[in-house]
C-alpha cells in the first residue's frame, strides 16, 4: 500500500498572519490592533518566522520598521493567500444547511442602532441566523469571519461600502437638565459626561459653537456609549450625542438637545460588505433592510 510523503512543516500560522498584517498595514502596531494582539506578540511572531526563514524580512530602525528587499517581494503573496482562504471559509460556512450571517459592529451601532433593527431582519429571514459581534475597530471583512460592519468612521470610497447616514452630534442631557440650560456657555455649570471611544466629541463641537468653553475634558467618562447615553437620560449630566444613535431617545422626549444645530464630524455611518465572488442573497437582503 502505497503511502503520501507527509507536508514539510512550516512556520506557525500566527507567525505568517503577524508578518502579512505587519506589511500591509506598514508596521508592527498596526498589526497588533488588527490582530488584537500586543505589539510585542506581533514582533516575537515575526522574529521566529525570520529565524525559520534564515534571514531578517523587516529593517529595524530608530523611525520604525522597514520591510527588506525579500520582505517586499514575498508580501503580495501572502496577501493574495489570505484573501484566498477567507474567501474558502466564507464559501464553506455558505453550504450549510442552516445559514448564518455574520454582523460586526461598534458596541454603541450594535445596542443603539441595529439592535431595533433585528427583528425586522429576523422576520425577512426565518431561516437564516443573524450573529452580532461588539467590536471597537472596524474588521478586514477579506480575511475575517464577519460578512457585513456597521461602524461610525470615514468612508474609504469602496464599492462595498454603503452610507446609512452622515455623522452629526450636539450636547443631549435629560430635560429636567435641559432647562437649566439657555447657551453653550451654562454647560460650565453641569456635569459633562464622555465616551472613550469619542474622546474628542466636546473639543470638536465647542471649537464651532462655544470656542471660549472651559472644563471640557472633566466629568465621567464611560466605555461604552449606551451606558453614558442612559445617565444622561438620568440627569447625571450632558453627553455629546452622536445623531443616528440618540433621534429614537429624542424623538421619545426622554432626551432634549438644548442647542442647535447639529455639528457634522465628517464621519458616516457607514455598512461594510465582504468582497464575495457569489455573494448569498441574505446579504443582499439584509444591506436593503438597513439601507432603505
Amino acid at each position: 500500500m502505497s503511502v503520501s510523503p507527509s507536508r514539510p512543516k512550516g512556520p506557525p500560522l500566527n507567525a505568517l498572519r503577524a508578518f502579512e498584517a505587519a506589511a500591509r498595514l506598514g508596521g508592527f502596531a498596526n498589526a497588533a490592533e488588527e490582530l488584537s494582539v500586543t505589539p510585542g506578540a506581533v514582533s516575537q511572531h515575526i522574529k521566529a518566522l525570520e529565524e525559520w526563514v534564515g534571514t531578517d524580512l523587516f529593517e529595524r530602525r530608530s523611525q520604525g520598521v522597514h520591510l527588506t528587499e525579500l520582505g517586499q517581494e514575498i508580501a503580495p503573496h501572502f496577501s493574495k493567500a489570505f484573501d484566498e482562504l477567507g474567501n474558502a471559509v466564507r464559501q464553506l460556512r455558505a453550504k450549510t444547511s442552516r445559514k448564518t450571517i455574520h454582523i460586526a459592529a461598534l458596541p454603541s451601532v450594535a445596542q443603539l442602532w441595529l439592535s431595533p433593527r433585528l427583528p425586522k431582519i429576523r422576520a425577512a429571514l426565518p431561516d437564516t441566523n443573524i450573529s452580532v459581534i461588539a467590536l471597537e475597530t472596524p474588521p478586514n471583512l477579506d480575511r475575517e469571519i464577519y460578512d457585513l460592519s456597521i461602524f461610525i468612521g470615514k468612508p474609504k470610497g469602496t464599492a462595498q461600502e454603503r452610507i446609512i447616514a452622515k455623522d452629526f452630534i450636539t450636547p443631549v442631557c435629560a430635560p429636567s437638565t435641559a432647562s437649566q440650560l439657555k447657551t453653550p456657555e451654562d454647560l460650565e455649570q453641569t456635569t459633562l459626561l464622555h465616551d472613550a471611544i469619542w474622546a474628542e466629541d466636546w473639543q470638536l463641537w465647542a471649537k464651532a459653537n462655544a470656542p471660549k468653553l472651559k472644563g471640557l475634558n472633566q466629568g465621567p467618562s464611560y466605555s461604552l456609549y449606551a451606558i453614558a447615553l442612559e445617565e444622561a437620560r438620568n440627569g447625571a449630566g450632558v453627553l455629546m450625542g452622536h445623531k443616528a444613535l440618540v433621534e429614537p431617545s429624542l424623538q421619545k422626549g426622554d432626551l432634549k438637545a438644548p442647542f442647535t444645530p447639529w455639528h457634522p464630524t465628517g464621519k458616516s455611518l457607514i455598512l461594510e460588505c465582504a468582497s464575495l465572488p457569489n455573494p448569498p442573497a441574505e446579504i443582499s437582503q439584509i444591506i436593503s433592510l438597513l439601507t432603505t
